[in-house]
Formats: C-alpha cells, sequence, structure tokens
C-alpha cells in the first residue's frame, strides 16, 4: 500500500486492497479514506474508488513529509482532528494505538487521548456478562475493545465482533442483536469507529443461496413405507408417484402407501390433518385398502418423517392406541407415543449414581457415544463399592428422579410455576441446553410430565418471547416486584417522577428510563420492566435452552400441538385415587383373593388418609414415579400375590408383590411399614451427595 506500505491483504482491519496496474499503485480501501488531505472528486468507476490518481500521488507526496508518531516512519497521512493535536500516523499504526476512525461525514480521525468515549453514569454490574454476538464473556466496562449497546443498556460487544458484523451486514440488515433497533444503533457505532458499508448483506449476495426453496419435496414419509427402491424412488404416472401434501407440499407419500388410486386424490399428511380434523373442517373420506394387504388402522393415520423407525404389528398398534382412549384424538399420550416411534432397538446404558442423579446424567448425556433416540437402559452404581457392583435400575424412576433434580435446580426460579434464572456460571458451562436436552430425552423415553413451568415460559417457547407478555407473578425477586408494584399504584405524576428519581440507577441499568408526562406512562414502565426481567434478562439461557429442547424433535412437536403439551408443562399431573391405582395395576392370573380384597380395601384407606403413606408413596414403591407419565408405564405395572410377610416393588418390571396375610390388620400394618422405610432409606441415600 503506497501510504502504510504494508503488503497485508485484511479486509476487516484495512479495507478491500486494490491495484490499479496501469499507474503501478496499490492502496488499502481504508488507508485511503481516512487520509487527512484527499478528497473523491471523481465518480466511482473513475481512478480508485472515485479518488482520481493524481490526488493519490499528490496525498502520498504530502504524506512522506510526515513521521508517524508511533512507528516513526514517514508517510503518516492521517492526522488527528482534534484542534492543536499535532498527531500523525498509518491507519494500521493507529489501530494498533487504539486511535478512531469514524466512516461517516468528513471521514474524521482521532487520536488516543482525543477519541470518543462510552460514558455511563454508574457501573452496577457484578458478574461478567456475555458478548451478544460470540457469547463469550466480558467485563462490562466500556473500553476501546469493549462496546454497549445505546439501545439496550444490558448489551455489550466485542469491537472486534460488531466489525464483522458490520461488514457482513451492510447498512441494511446491521442492527442491534437484543432489540433489532437500528438507526440509534449504527449512529452510535459510527461515531465510535465502526464501519458499515453501505452494501446488501454478504448472505444475500451469495450465488443461489436460496435454490434449495425452488426444489420440489420428493420422500415417502408414511411410518410404513411399502415401496422396495426407497423412500425417495418417484415415478410419474405409476403407483409409484410421490404425491405431496396439498396443505403444506413440505410432507410426501407414494400413492400406493396410502391407498391412492390417482394423483388427483387429495391427501394431507399426519401434522396437517390432525390440525384440519380439530378444527371441525375435516371430512372423513372413504379409506381404501390395497389388494391382499393386512393394513392397520394406524397406516393410513399415523405417517412419521423417520425412514428408520422401530416397527409394531398391526394389531399391537391398535391395540396400544386403543387402551389409551385416543381414537385418533390429539391428546398428549398420542403426541409422545409418535415421537417415541424414532427410539431405535439400539440400547445405551447409563450408569448412574443415585446418590448424584444430576452429575452421572450429564456424563452420560454428553458422552460422544450417546445417541439420544438409542433404548436407554440404567445401571446403579455406588461410588464408594470398591468392588464395582451394578444394579440394574428402572429407566423411568430414573427420569422421575432427574425432572425432580432439574425442578428444583438453580437453573429455574420461582415456586410453583418456574421462569428460567440467569445463572453466569451455567450458561458457562452451556447447563440451560443440557437442561432442554433432558427435559426433551425425558419425554420421549417416557418421563414424567414436567409440572413445573410457567405460563410465560411455555409462551415464549410456542410463541417466541416477543409475542408473550409477562405477568408480576412471573418476577421472584422480592426487590423487583415491589419496584413493579410502587409504580403501579402511584397516584400523581409528582409520586411516579419520584419513584423514577428513586431508582434512576436500576431503571437506566435495564435500559428503562422513559419520560413521563402522565399518569398513564406508569402502565407502560411497569411493562417494560417485567418484561426486561423475565424475559430480556434471560434471553441467553432461553435461546439455548431452547436448542436443548429440539432434541428428538420435541421442541417442534410442542410449538405444533401447544394445547396438547401445556397441560403437562405447566400443571402438576391430577391426584391419585383408589379408582385410577385399581385400574393402573392389572392383576396377575392364579393370585390369591383375600389378598387381592385386602388391597383394594387398603388402597380405600390410604385415600380417607387412615394410612401413613400415601397413593403417590405406593406408586412411587411399585414403579419409582410418583405420578403417571403422559405416554403410560412400560410395562404396564402389575400385581402378584406371595406368601411373604412383606411387600416388595420391582421398578424395573413395574411389579408390586403382594403379602399374603391372615388378617387386614396385619396387611396393612406391613404395608405401611415397608413402604414408609423403603422410601425413607432411599430419600437419606438421594440426599447424602446433596448434604455433603
Amino acid at each position: 500500500c503506497v501510504f502504510c506500505r504494508k503488503n497485508d491483504d485484511c479486509p476487516i482491519k484495512y479495507g478491500e486492497k486494490k491495484t490499479n496496474e496501469k499507474w503501478n499503485l496499490t492502496v488499502h480501501y481504508y488507508c485511503l479514506l481516512m487520509s487527512s488531505g484527499i478528497w473523491q472528486r471523481g465518480k466511482e468507476e473513475e481512478g480508485v474508488y472515485g479518488f482520481l490518481i493524481e490526488d493519490i500521488r499528490k496525498e502520498v507526496t504530502r504524506a512522506s513529509k510526515l513521521k508517524c508518531c508511533i512507528c516513526k516512519k514517514t508517510g503518516a497521512s492521517i492526522g488527528c482532528v482534534t484542534p492543536r493535536c499535532k498527531r500523525s500516523y498509518h491507519f494500521p499504526c493507529g489501530l494498533q494505538r487504539e486511535c478512531i476512525f469514524q466512516f461517516t461525514g468528513n471521514f474524521a480521525s482521532f487520536c488516543w487521548n482525543h477519541r470518543p468515549v462510552q460514558i455511563i453514569t454508574s457501573n452496577n454490574y457484578r458478574d461478567s456478562l456475555p458478548c451478544t454476538i460470540c457469547l463469550e464473556f466480558i467485563e462490562p466496562i466500556p473500553t476501546y475493545s469493549i462496546l454497549r449497546s445505546p439501545c439496550c443498556k444490558n448489551a455489550w460487544f466485542h469491537r472486534d465482533c460488531l466489525q464483522v458484523q458490520a461488514i457482513n451486514a451492510g447498512m441494511f440488515f446491521f442492527r442491534c442483536t437484543v432489540c433489532n433497533n437500528s438507526d440509534i444503533f449504527q449512529k452510535e457505532m459510527l461515531r465510535m469507529g465502526i464501519h458499515i458499508p453501505e452494501k446488501d448483506a454478504s448472505w444475500e449476495l451469495e450465488e443461489n443461496a436460496y435454490q434449495e426453496l425452488l426444489q420440489h419435496y420428493e420422500h415417502c414419509d408414511v411410518r410404513r413405507c411399502r415401496c422396495k427402491e426407497g423412500r425417495d424412488y418417484n415415478v410419474p404416472d405409476s403407483k409409484w408417484e410421490i404425491k405431496r401434501c396439498q396443505c403444506c407440499g413440505s410432507r410426501g407419500t407414494h400413492l400406493a402407501c396410502s391407498s391412492l388410486q390417482s394423483w388427483e386424490q387429495n391427501w394431507e399428511c399426519l401434522e396437517c390433518r390432525g390440525i384440519l380434523y380439530n378444527s371441525g373442517d375435516f371430512q372423513k373420506a372413504k379409506k381404501h385398502t390395497l389388494p391382499s394387504t393386512n393394513v392397520g388402522i394406524t397406516d393410513c393415520l399415523l405417517e412419521e418423517s423417520s425412514p428408520k423407525l422401530p416397527r409394531q404389528s398391526p394389531g399391537a398398534q391398535r391395540e396400544d392406541l386403543l387402551r389409551q382412549g385416543s381414537k385418533f384424538r390429539r391428546d398428549i399420550s398420542t403426541l409422545i407415543i409418535e415421537l417415541g416411534f424414532q427410539i431405535k432397538k439400539k440400547a445405551k446404558r447409563l450408569f448412574i449414581n443415585k446418590a448424584n442423579i444430576w452429575n452421572s446424567a450429564l456424563d452420560g448425556f454428553r458422552n460422544h457415544n450417546f445417541n439420544p433416540s438409542y433404548t436407554i437402559e440404567i445401571a446403579y452404581v455406588n461410588e464408594n463399592d470398591h468392588f464395582g457392583k451394578e444394579q440394574p435400575g428402572s429407566k423411568q424412576e430414573f427420569l422421575s428422579l432427574l425432572m425432580q433434580q432439574l425442578e428444583n435446580s438453580p437453573l429455574f426460579e420461582g415456586s410453583l410455576s418456574k421462569n428460567l434464572s440467569l445463572n453466569s456460571q451455567a450458561l458457562k458451562e452451556n447447563l440451560y441446553y443440557e437442561a432442554g436436552k433432558m427435559l426433551a430425552i425425558s419425554l420421549v423415553h417416557g418421563g414424567p410430565s414436567p409440572g413445573f413451568f410457567s405460563k410465560t415460559l411455555f409462551n415464549c417457547l410456542v410463541y417466541g418471547p416477543e409475542s408473550t407478555q409477562p405477568i408480576l407473578d412471573d418476577v421472584s425477586d422480592f426487590d423487583v416486584a415491589q419496584i413493579i408494584i410502587r409504580i403501579n399504584t402511584a397516584a400523581t405524576v409528582a409520586d411516579l417522577n419520584s419513584l423514577l428519581n428513586e431508582y434512576y440507577n436500576y431503571l437506566e441499568l435495564i435500559g428503562c428510563l422513559r419520560l413521563i408526562t402522565s399518569l398513564s406512562d406508569k402502565y407502560r414502565l411497569a411493562k417494560d420492566i417485567l418484561v426486561y426481567h423475565v424475559i430480556k434478562r434471560v434471553q441467553a439461557p432461553f435461546e439455548s435452552f431452547k436448542q436443548g429442547l429440539r432434541t428428538l424433535g420435541v421442541l417442534e412437536k410442542i410449538q405444533t400441538y401447544p394445547e396438547a403439551f401445556c397441560n403437562i408443562f405447566c400443571h402438576k399431573p391430577e391426584n391419585l385415587s383408589t379408582k385410577i391405582l385399581s385400574d393402573l395395576f392389572t392383576v396377575h392370573t392364579l393370585s390369591d383373593v383375600q389378598a387381592l380384597g385386602f388391597w383394594n380395601s387398603y388402597l380405600q384407606a390410604v385415600e380417607d388418609g387412615k394410612s401413613t403413606v400415601t397413593m403417590e408413596d405406593i406408586l412411587i414403591f411399585a414403579t419409582g414415579c410418583s405420578s403417571i407419565p403422559p405416554a403410560g408405564f412400560k410395562p404396564t405395572p402389575s400385581i402378584e400375590c406371595l406368601h411373604m410377610d412383606f411387600p416388595v416393588g420391582n421398578k424395573c418390571n413395574n411389579c408390586l408383590a403382594l403379602p399374603i396375610t391372615s388378617t387386614y390388620k396385619e396387611f396393612q400394618e406391613n404395608m405401611d411399614f415397608a413402604i414408609k422405610n423403603t422410601l425413607r432409606l432411599e430419600k437419606e441415600e438421594n440426599s447424602h451427595f446433596i448434604g455433603h
């Protein structure tokens, strides 16, 4: 470059390096642009970027008489614009010394002593905050390399991250990554020396960038594809021609696989048919079957996108669905059963320490050999056992314990209805992603209902944070709740302004300062504080948690059927009753009639409060779960009667062995003693790790 005399070709730092072969002249774009004694007198195509060759040569001659105050070499074409400041320097030297170059207006340059700075009235940030572009943690103090958003007071950036984004996004797409403001944001970034080129975004300029949108979908998605040539086989004007869903066009079927006689027949995919069916506009069509084929009722109604699903016999599928009582409604059990079709027969064993469920699960799920679509097998281990013995464990018990750990973890805040918390350490360790992944795996593999989400958190997942309005109950911080209550109950404009002065630092910190002109402004102010505290403050944890919840397609299913999933995410399961438990457990043949009579009497006594145990205790004793999972138990819970003194719960098989006694009093005493003490000992073992 004739100005800085460097060979470096780094467009991000120095701008494009351009050579005029006719005049044997090479310049960096930024070196040319920021030179103090040259103006763009030509058209864009003339000279170099509109700077005439004769003007460039004059500027090089002028700069040859000036010495750079940094490297002490001649050719310093850029000078600080501050009056009485005599510093001159090369563009790369200025960057190295943290000078600021403004790529707007008169293209001013400022030396390190006179450069513009960002001023914040007070620094109440106690912890590091993530750069909202690269998500690496930074100290929230404005410096040359750390910049703060002018529109979102809690948004901080690396200068290098901003510059790369500005180059890629261009003037039309460069905006605040938190609130999407462009005018205020661009003005401040230009003041602080970020170059925003007047061009379209780089992703808009890629050749054939959106070519895939022009391709037709050609894949058979029905759960049981009958084409021997594969799901992508498509032969027009034959029974193996692929017909796309008439509603969405993003799912397909071979004509023969869905018993369609011709291409003109209408066909809807599973998701679209569910929507039409629930809306009441769905007209049941006559169903045709291919000759000499044994087609189950689920073949036409339950299609799945995965080509490698474990198959059941049509009779078994029909029996499962009828037992669940779905009758093809989009209820939660059917939806989770459909998600479960992804699970492969290949098994992955997880070694779980019951005293440290969370870390054991974390290690297992993070293992590079773990695949969430494999069948999960549980082996319980004890870290104090030097012989390394393993005990087979119940998968549903493990998932139930894991969900209890998740609910009570510092990743969530609130009492009953919980929202995501802001935990910087958990963010560093990517635990929010792991929590979403755990929840998705638990649901698909038959785990319990979460039941602890707030409606606000659930709505953010389904409809997006921008379409969700939090409520005061979502605020678990007492001090913040008091601020909102005091603002909402302000009686006069004077009272409201007094509160603004009292909480000035906090409101400025969260970007909620506003001019108060009328008393009604208090509602908007309270709303802004709510939105910040419940939604914007935890944006990074939310995005990470959401990505984890995409595992096995769970988030997409939730967003498609929000009403069905809302009940299991935001509400605890219904209380167990005598009838529910009686219907849940199947009775083995040749069981003792008297013992079964005692069992029914015992359930009624427990429900009436005449026992020291609860219905949930009985279910935990037999299955390891305190509630019935949305998809039901596998295998189905059962009862058998054995000649022994006390009951035995086999959680791996969900089997409860009842003692055969001579009197009901003895039966109840033995049941109470065994269940109560077994659960007490298990609780002590599980809490041992937490206590130490």
